[in-house]
């Protein structure tokens, strides 16, 4: 069976048209490969892989479209995405005539990053084969949508694949045949929650997951919403469960049919462990080429061009997890892998060639950078804040993030500049989840001091000390009372009121801390020294505040 290149656009537009693209005008049969996917920004300068699929996030109406066409930086482009419906009063055909740059519409209600990581799994699908061109029943091998229109074309019925998680792998055209919840389905890349319960309770996985026989589900009761009856067949290697493909029909299998759904679901799990090795394959090799970068030696130049990276200011991010509540490591290397997964999906609509990777317990981001470093750490500050809003609190997740690298060599710098920011926010007790290294580099510093001195076993000493071992046998709260003093910049009402004590009580106590520890407050070394200590030596940590009614020491309330 033949079957176009999955790096065409006629390949593209079989494959999600019309469920998530319809050409508007411009001719698909062109033979020249899609090179990528490019995001259009108008506040950043735009340099898009050579004939790209561009995605015109925001733009619309017939005179922005023009001259986004019309724009240098589109030239050589495969293919232009807008939000449909398209305003067009007939200026628009002519305008792609000139360019050479077919003009799609994407389907109101998918999302953007839905169609950009589907043009990515598409392209990414040329490159599963090996040299040759491998192929399983007269298909390139692992290429699911290719696998999708060949069954829809066996059951004639439009079909999807999914994966045992009930998401969308892959799926045939005619998807306009269905009904809406198949729609809703491919919309989402995961079949709807209340469908999913209907099918639970009526045992449909149990059957599917636990057979091989053709799984019949009538249509589902959706109140007024039209829906059809379904077939289904689990997909297995050996005793592993890969997932299931589903048709949408109309009218019962007959029995021919039937035979040749068994028999497809045997190729079809073919064709899925080709496909999970060669995604495994990639993200291997990203991840190779991720961490060879990152060291900033004599192969990142290489590995940088490898992912299209080189010749160009780059930033480093670096996203870790808090860990879940009773160190389950499973659970959260399972949470560590989802998020990097959505992090890239994320960054290919905003920074479109950006290279992330999970290496060990940390996922990095190598992005393309403004060689203007504010404007760069801004940008990336905001790039990870949008995310961190997307994923929301429970995930736990944190972003730091590095230096500038102007050139291959000074990326291990920003690599450390971001591990140094997600170290600062890891170890917070603060709601502060982004930050750049310039944001947080005192913070940075002092976790350094730290670690320096709890490797040379440094202990308490000079006034700190004598202060911390009078606290322990009188229980007297000088060190706290230093730590507050300092803290406050010298100013006895503020720190006074930090610890929920009188001002003449704190003066007091402020008294004996010079008498106990004898130390010298207006000596400013003698203070930078004893901030240094209570900041770096555990033993100096103080407790937590506790409100209550003044509680002076033996002073009385009214000594100055």
């Amino acid at each position: 069976m033949s079957t176009p290149s999955a790096r065409s656009l006629s390949r593209v537009l079989g494959d999600l048209g019309p469920t998530l693209l319809e050409l508007v005008h411009g001719d698909p049969g062109e033979a020249t490969a899609i090179g990528g996917v490019g995001i259009h920004d108008p506040y950043d300068e735009q340099l898009y892989p050579e004939h790209a699929v561009v995605l015109g996030v925001g733009v619309t109406g017939e005179r922005q479209i023009a001259d986004l066409l019309r724009l240098p930086a589109l030239r050589g482009a495969a293919a232009l995405v807008v939000r449909g419906p398209v305003e067009d009063g007939g200026a628009l055909e002519a305008v792609v005539a000139e360019t050479g740059v077919a003009l799609l519409a994407l389907t109101p209600g998918a999302s953007w990053a839905q169609l950009a990581a589907m043009l990515r799994t598409l392209l990414a699908e040329g490159d599963l084969g090996e040299p040759g061109g491998q192929t399983l029943g007269g298909l390139p091998s692992g290429d699911l949508f290719a696998l999708a229109n060949a069954i829809a074309t066996l059951l004639d019925a439009p079909v999807t694949i999914e994966d045992r998680d009930s998401r969308i792998l892959a799926f045939s055209g005619r998807q306009d045949e269905a009904d809406p919840a198949r729609v809703a389905s491919i919309l989402a890349r995961r079949v709807p929650e209340r469908y999913l319960r209907i099918q639970e309770e009526h045992g449909v996985f149990r059957e599917l997951y636990f057979s091989d026989r053709v799984v019949h589900i009538p249509a589902p009761d959706l109140g007024d919403e039209v829906t059809l009856p379904r077939v289904a067949i689990g997909v297995r290697a050996g005793d592993e469960v890969l997932g299931s493909v589903w048709a949408a029909v109309r009218d019962p299998l007959t029995p021919e049919r039937e035979r040749a759904f068994r028999e497809v679901a045997k190729l079809a799990a073919l064709h899925m462990l080709r496909f999970r090795a060669g995604a495994d394959a990639e993200h291997r090799l990203r991840a190779d080429l991720v961490a060879t970068a990152l060291e900033g030696g004599t192969g990142a130049v290489a590995a940088l061009g490898r992912l299209g990276l080189a010749g160009e200011p780059l930033l480093v991010m670096a996203m870790g997890v808090e860990p879940a509540q009773g160190g389950d490591h499973a659970r959260n290397a399972v949470e560590r892998q989802r998020l990097t997964s959505a992090l890239a999906v994320h960054l290919s609509a905003v920074q479109p060639r950006a290279a992330v990777a999970l290496l060990g317990d940390v996922a990095y981001a190598v992005t393309p950078a403004a060689s203007d470093a504010d404007h760069a750490r801004e940008r990336a500050v905001q790039v990870a804040s949008d995310f961190l809003h997307r994923t929301g609190d429970r995930a736990g997740a944190v972003v730091g993030i590095g230096s500038v690298a102007a050139e291959p060599a000074a990326l291990a710098r920003s690599r450390e500049d971001a591990d140094r920011a997600l170290r600062v926010l890891l170890g917070s007790h603060t709601s502060r989840r982004v930050a750049a290294i310039a944001d947080v580099y005192a913070d940075a510093v002092l976790l350094e001091m730290r670690d320096l001195a709890a490797a040379r076993r440094d202990e308490p000493s000079g006034p700190p000390a004598r202060l911390a071992a009078y606290d322990a046998r009188h229980d007297a709260h000088l060190v706290e009372t230093l730590r507050a003093w300092l803290d406050a910049f010298g100013d006895v009402v503020t720190a006074s009121s930090r610890l929920f004590v009188h001002p003449n009580t704190f003066r007091y106590r402020l008294r004996r801390v010079t008498e106990v520890g004898g130390i010298d407050l207006q000596d400013p070394s003698a203070r930078f020294a004893a901030m240094l200590q209570l900041r770096l030596i555990g033993a100096y940590d103080a407790p937590a505040a506790r409100p209550g009614p003044y509680d002076g020491l033996s002073g009385p309330a009214g000594s100055p």
